[in-house]
């Protein structure tokens, strides 16, 4: 299978080019084409949480729990003192480094639902309602962040499908089908209920008018 360094560079690449692209096609600015390249990029290493031990996981963790520092102090920072607030700060981030991380390490297994098309746009979605509901950002920014994210996710799951193609043997190796799939098959309750507990994410959502002619407009890019 791909390494870090492969699924990141591949990715950072793609973000890149996407950024580029829709920046000299007016569709969004220099600053928001950065962004772009970031979200495809940690999409590119995100399905690799569920890789225990691993260089994406505890990166992965380290970036989660900086994000839900920041939303702790978008939140409380006009709710409490300034003493409770860098107390909360600092257990939010132990809390979500760390135990968070062992948690999902201790109920996930690599190549399960996490490698999914499910995942994918589950993962897409919970980017958009943040962006959207908890950082403020515009309708369209917050599903530019949410689409970002998904493509990288789905660049990592490519990239597991192709390194799974043994071109030198003509043979397929054990571990192909086992990445870019819908859904976890082995485990269909887990898929039932990320699902359910997702469902949640409806009214957190960016009006979909506004993603219908963000999609329109990513469509003109290609020639």
């Amino acid at each position: 299978m791909a390494n870090f360094r492969t699924h990141f560079g591949v990715a950072g690449i793609g973000g890149v080019l996407v950024g580029q692209a829709g920046w000299h096609a007016s569709l969004w600015n220099g600053w928001q084409a950065l962004a772009v390249a970031a979200m495809v990029a940690f999409g590119g290493i995100l399905p690799d949480i569920d890789a225990d031990h691993s260089h994406a996981i505890r990166l992965i963790f380290h970036l989660l729990a900086i994000v839900a520092v920041v939303l702790a102090v978008l939140v409380l920072q006009q709710r409490v003192t300034p003493a409770m607030l860098f107390a909360a700060c600092g257990a939010i981030y132990l809390a979500m480094r760390y135990l968070a991380g062992a948690i999902f390490a201790r109920f996930t297994v690599h190549r399960g639902l996490w490698h999914s098309l499910l995942a994918a746009a589950i993962s897409g979605l919970c980017t958009a309602a943040v962006s959207f509901s908890l950082l403020g950002q515009p309708e369209r920014l917050a599903w530019l962040h949410g689409l970002s994210l998904t493509l990288g996710f789905l660049i990592h799951l490519a990239l597991d499908e192709l390194y799974s193609v043994d071109l030198t043997g003509a043979r397929l190796k054990r571990s192909f089908g086992t990445a870019l799939k819908p859904f976890d098959w082995n485990a269909p309750g887990s898929a039932l209920m990320l699902l359910l507990t997702s469902a949640h994410l409806l009214s957190w959502l960016p009006p979909l008018d506004a993603l219908r002619e963000l999609l329109v407009q990513g469509l003109s890019l290609w020639p």
